[in-house]
């Protein structure tokens, strides 16, 4: 067995480089691979910052199957690199399995809770940074009509789905949200066609806005809606710079600053285990503004999102969370 996996993470090109004596981070990428301008190209960007700022360089993997995950995290702790950083709440079962096995092995998992003395699980608030992106469709839309593409159908996008409702309703309550899924299987994560394909379907039914959480999927959704001289909102990385002008602004979720702060941590000697859970509060989950959608985001809009942004820090408003709240309540 131990041959078969080195085999499989050579074969998949497993990156190795040289380590301090003591600190020899890593980082796991979900399916989608690190360049999805998404989720993943998130944890990417934390690691390439902490390289920079400290010369440390980092293993990293890219799976390209459900078993990899297991066998790409047993392979990294049994050579001694700790913190590993694994993006993604597929990953959950398999780090339960293996932190289990190595109990002096420091594991970061992203976007799920997983309670081991050895874990840190860093779950992001997205239903309220897509409370802040939902007022920006609301008040930048011509024709009341605004929309959502997730990608994988699991609680998790239902709740950036929630949030997204929720801003827009607030903002406008006679605007209308369209909604879709793109699967319910991993491949709906990287299905850039299919993306195009419902974005189209939505702009048909009038939406002049879609916002989309689905991965590499939502490369396909920004590119239909730029060329259709329509607006899009793009996820977890700043996506603006896609399609200067035609990106309305980007729901950032700060899955770098988590990778980051791990690898920091553990070489500092600060890591904790348990639940983080970062919002707008914490300055986990944001609005891009730059300079490739400054001239759509007018006075009047940054106005409205930002006085919402202020009510959720003062606990004013509260975002529905899909995940302990249950069933969205917005229509």
């Amino acid at each position: 067995m131990k041959r078969i996996v080195l085999g499989l993470l050579a074969a998949t090109a497993l990156s190795v480089s040289a380590f301090a004596a003591d600190d020899k981070p890593a980082v796991i990428y979900d399916l989608g691979g690190k360049f999805d301008k998404s989720f993943n190209e998130a944890a990417f960007n934390g690691a390439e910052k902490y390289t920079a700022d400290s010369g440390v360089k980092y293993r990293e993997f890219e799976i390209q199957n459900e078993a990899q995950r297991e066998q790409a995290l047993r392979k990294f702790a049994s050579d001694g690199n700790s913190p590993i950083v694994i993006a993604g709440f597929s990953a959950a079962a398999a780090i339960e399995k293996v932190a289990g096995e190595f109990p002096d092995t420091k594991f970061v998992i992203i976007d799920a809770v997983v309670e081991k003395p050895n874990v840190r699980s860093v779950v992001f608030n997205d239903n309220e940074g897509s409370y802040l992106v939902g007022v920006i469709a609301a008040k930048s839309s011509k024709t009341g009509t605004v929309s959502f593409i997730g990608g994988m159908d699991v609680p998790l996008i239902r709740n950036f789905a929630c949030g997204y409702v929720g801003g827009v309703k607030a903002t406008n309550p006679e605007a209308k949200v369209i909604q879709n899924m793109t699967g319910d299987t991993p491949a709906a994560w990287n299905d850039p066609a299919k993306g195009g394909e419902i974005a189209k379907s939505q702009m048909d039914q009038g939406s002049d806005v879609v916002f989309a959480a689905a991965g590499g999927t939502g490369i396909g959704v920004l590119q239909a809606t730029a060329d259709a001289g329509k607006l899009s909102i793009g996820v977890d990385s700043n996506q603006n710079g896609l399609h200067p002008g035609k990106v309305l602004t980007s729901m950032l979720k700060r899955v770098d600053v988590a990778t980051y702060n791990a690898f920091k941590d553990g070489a500092d000697g600060k890591f904790t285990a348990g639940v983080n859970v970062l919002g707008v509060k914490e300055a986990g989950v944001d609005y891009a503004v730059d300079d490739n959608n400054a001239k759509l985001m007018t006075d009047d809009v940054k106005k409205a999102v930002e006085a919402a942004k202020a009510d959720i820090i003062s606990g004013k408003v509260k975002v529905h969370n899909y995940n302990t709240d249950n069933a969205c309540p917005y229509k």
